[in-house]
This record gives structure tokens, C-alpha cells and sequence, in this order.
């Protein structure tokens, strides 16, 4: 199926990860793609590809102004872009603090306010946010990643209401454990990585395919009256917990 067809497509994160699994996804799916992100494209990048620091505002601008130059328009953004922190509200420098808010938050607060003048002047567009099962719940050690895709929830919430006019529709996936670069630093702690997959009802990780393959129905017309969305794709995680080891 060609489900993104003539579609225009920009993923933030692009490089790797979640980001890299929509590219690929949507390119698959007929879309045409750009991938932003602040490091280097694989070799394999199947995608156009352009240099970004989601907190650069100036440069945000100009490399969506870029897209539409060449484009035409821009149907689904997809903020990926993302950083991981730990530590306690006493444990986290302000430095620390500010610069997971300024990426995860704001940069996709950026990244959205320089598509969505365009997409109200096509009355149509999607937009995914990519939040985490602990915007959902929170989680110890880990202040300032929670409050930042907390504020994920109500970045998409706030956008659906003021923009839902243009046909425009705002949604956010929350993935639980996903086998990405950014949880390899889970992945080295054997113990803790297989009691974190356990707490899933899948009792196992995810993939960054399963979280395209979910980002792929909200970027297609199959989620026309989808809108202000929350979905966690989390293996069970959000369900709650169990109490007695998973039965064979």
C-alpha cells in the first residue's frame, strides 16, 4: 500500500531510533521525507537529510522554510528529537535540567510553530509527538526527562484545540522500553534491562518499528478523526502492574 502517497513528511531525530524507523516507514509508504537532526545521517539514509538543533529557533525556521521552497507543502511532522537524563530533582544541575526541557519540549514546541503556518493554509496536516510512558506515570530518577514529556501531553493537547479548526490533528505516541540508541544505557545494566522488560505485559522490549508502525496510522487519512491523542505503545506497560511472575 502507498498510504503516505504525495505525501511531504519531516522527521526530527531522524538520524536514528525512533525517528530513523518513521523515515524509513513513511518512504516505504509513498511519502517523500526529510530527516532533521543535530548529528550525521547513516550511510544508508534513505531520505533527504538536513543538519538541526531543534532548540535553534532562527535555524528551525530556515530549514522549514527550505522544505516548503522545495516541496511545496509539509502534510506530518514527527518530533522525535530527544534526550534522556537521570537523577532526583536534588541530583539534576540546572544546566542539566534546562537543556532535556529545551530538546524535548521546546525544540518540538519549535519544530511545530514553523510547520503550522502552512499546514493552515493547506486546512490540513498531522503532527506526532513523541512522548513516553513516563509523561504518562512518573518514574524515580528521572525529574527532568518526566516533566518534559509530561509537558509533551499538553503540548499536544493545547495544539489539537487551537489548530483542530484547519483540519489540522496533534498526537502523541508514549513508547514504553524501545531498543533504541538512547536506552542502550539500560541495555548494559543486564539486571535492570530484564526487570524493566518484565514490567511490560508483553514481558519483553520494544522495537522502533512498532512505534512507526503506530505513527504511520496517525500520519495517514486512516486516522482522520483521531485528534488531542495520548497513545501509549508500551507493551502493556500503562496497563499496571502484576504481582505474581508472567505465567508460561
Amino acid at each position: 500500500m502507498a498510504r503516505l502517497h504525495n505525501k511531504v513528511a519531516v522527521v526530527t531525530g531522524g538520524a536514528s531510533g525512533i525517528g530513523l524507523a518513521c523515515v524509513r516507514r513513511f518512504m516505504a509508504e509513498g511519502a517523500q521525507v526529510v530527516g532533521l537532526d543535530i548529528g550525521e545521517a547513516p550511510a544508508d539514509f534513505p531520505g533527504l537529510f538536513m543538519s538541526l538543533d531543534v532548540r535553534d529557533e532562527p535555524r528551525v525556521q530556515q530549514v522549514m522554510s527550505e522544505v516548503i521552497s522545495r516541496f511545496g507543502r509539509i502534510d506530518v511532522l514527527v518530533n522525535a528529537a530527544g534526550v534522556a537524563d537521570q537523577g532526583s530533582v536534588t541530583q539534576t544541575t540546572t544546566a542539566n535540567w534546562q537543556r532535556v526541557l529545551d530538546i524535548n519540549l521546546t525544540g518540538s514546541m519549535l519544530t511545530s510553530k514553523h510547520v503550522l503556518a502552512q499546514m493552515e493554509s493547506q486546512r490540513s496536516g498531522s503532527i506526532i509527538n513523541i512522548g513516553s510512558i513516563f509523561g504518562l506515570q512518573g518514574c524515580d530518577g528521572n525529574v527532568a526527562y518526566n516533566v518534559s514529556k509530561g509537558g509533551i501531553n499538553q503540548l499536544t493537547r493545547s495544539m489539537a484545540i487551537d489548530y483542530g479548526y484547519a483540519n489540522i490533528r496533534v498526537n502523541g505516541l508514549c513508547p514504553g522500553l524501545i531498543e533504541t540508541p538512547m536506552t542502550s544505557m539500560v541495555r548494559e545494566q543486564q539486571a535492570f534491562h530484564a526487570f524493566f522488560a518484565s514490567q511490560h505485559m508483553l514481558n519483553r522490549s520494544g522495537q522502533p518499528d512498532e512505534v512507526a508502525n503506530v505513527a504511520l496510522f496517525l500520519a495517514s487519512d486512516e486516522a482522520s478523526f483521531v485528534s488531542g491523542q495520548m497513545i501509549a505503545v508500551d507493551g502493556g506497560f500503562s496497563a499496571g502492574r502484576r504481582f505474581a511472575p508472567p505465567s508460561a
